[in-house]
């Protein structure tokens, strides 16, 4: 039991160590504090950046997006459901079938709502 004791310890110090050391030694070789200003653009594709990068999105892409990671999570856990479905009980059976329901209530509660249907003024 200590040895479990020991080794979490030794993670948590090494977890504590590693980043403090790295930036004192960082600290030690004279890291430039102050970089160009070049540095601070933006830089994506080899594209300089022009305008405002603030621009506004509509929120309904974002609830679809969230929508779509929500199920998409929930149904991974059916996965292993799966994969061991024959040493399971009907027990089971009959509790992924009230998980598969919960997500079925929840999917038709967002279609109700139209959280589903996003980008409706673009053409």
């Amino acid at each position: 039991m200590s040895e479990a004791y020991l080794t979490v310890g030794i993670f948590v110090l090494v977890g504590i160590l590693f980043p403090a050391v790295t930036i004192f030694v960082a600290g030690l070789l004279r890291r430039p504090a102050k970089p160009e200003p070049g540095k601070y653009l933006t830089y994506e594709c080899s594209v300089l950046p022009f305008g405002d990068a603030r621009i506004q999105h509509n929120v309904e892409y974002y609830m679809y997006a969230l929508l779509f990671v929500l199920f998409d999570v929930e149904t991974v856990f059916l996965y292993p459901w799966a994969m061991t479905y024959r040493s399971f009980g009907m027990l089971a059976t009959a509790e992924v079938i009230v998980f598969i329901g919960i997500l079925a209530l929840g999917l038709v509660y967002a279609w109700k709502k139209g959280a589903l249907e996003w980008m409706k003024g673009w053409k």
